[in-house]
């Protein structure tokens, strides 16, 4: 079989296969072309913006524990509906509530021992314990000190959080990218000019990173949270950021 055959057999396979010949992919995505005598340049640059944070997310519940799961369960559901009422009553609306955890599991004691004090076997189970969780977010952050007290008076004995974020980061993420494309066209133009050359376009620019919220802060049972002046909340600043790489062509 000769060169081309075998060519025109692979070409073939590869399209019954739903896959492109070599020549075909690289036509998909061609390799960026400079004029002769220039030169590529691949740089990355990061941007960031800070804003004030609008909104805080946090995540509140209970945790009961019974002799059988049926009595765990409704003692939960007795003591999360009262939860739920406070955070309505406190100005968090309804869609700003959703359940994010609801369990029932048992709880496991350790094997009993034998009349010579001898202990085998598997952990037995003593109990079962019902947790119900939802995802809070607070868009008075003035105001989350004074709803966490609320909840915990109300029942809840686990919260966490808080995580501070922005409601609508389109214009932070913006100006971060902004900043980077700045640094990198600066940083082109300084190794440019090291090299006797000047920037003549920009080739390609691919962005990475972006907006990701803070974490949660995670509470102790919310036991320990029991005071009697409000909750302290800073809220401080959220930063946003933005990464692109860009590819420049040199020449004289």
């Amino acid at each position: 079989m000769t060169n081309a055959s075998t060519s025109l057999l692979m070409a073939a396979a590869l399209a019954a296969a739903g896959a492109a010949p070599p020549a075909m992919a690289q036509a998909l995505s061609p390799a960026p072309v400079v004029a002769p005598g220039n030169a590529l340049l691949t740089l990355s640059a990061d941007g960031h913006s800070s804003r004030t944070p609008d909104l805080a997310v946090f995540s509140a519940g209970v945790t009961t524990q019974a002799k059988n799961a049926s009595a765990a369960l409704s003692e939960n559901a007795e003591r999360m509906n009262a939860v739920i009422t406070a955070l309505k009553a406190s100005g968090i609306a309804e869609r700003d509530i959703q359940t994010s955890n609801l369990s029932v599991n048992p709880v496991y004691g350790q094997p009993r021992a034998d009349e010579n004090g001898n202990v085998s076997g598997d952990p037995v189970i003593i109990g079962y314990q019902a947790t119900n969780q939802v995802e809070v977010k607070q868009r008075k952050i003035g105001n989350y000190g004074k709803t966490i007290d609320t909840l915990v008076n109300a029942g809840a004995n686990q919260v966490s959080g808080p995580s501070f974020q922005l409601d609508n980061p389109d214009a932070a993420s913006d100006e971060a990218r902004l900043e980077a494309m700045k640094k990198a066209r600066a940083r082109a133009e300084l190794y440019a000019k090291a090299a006797g050359l000047t920037v003549k376009r920009i080739l390609t620019i691919s962005e990475g990173g972006g907006y990701a919220p803070q974490p949660m802060v995670m509470y102790a049972r919310a036991e320990a949270m029991m005071a009697k002046a409000p909750s302290p909340v800073a809220a401080g600043e959220v930063q946003v950021g933005a990464n692109v790489t860009v590819m420049f062509e040199l020449g004289q």
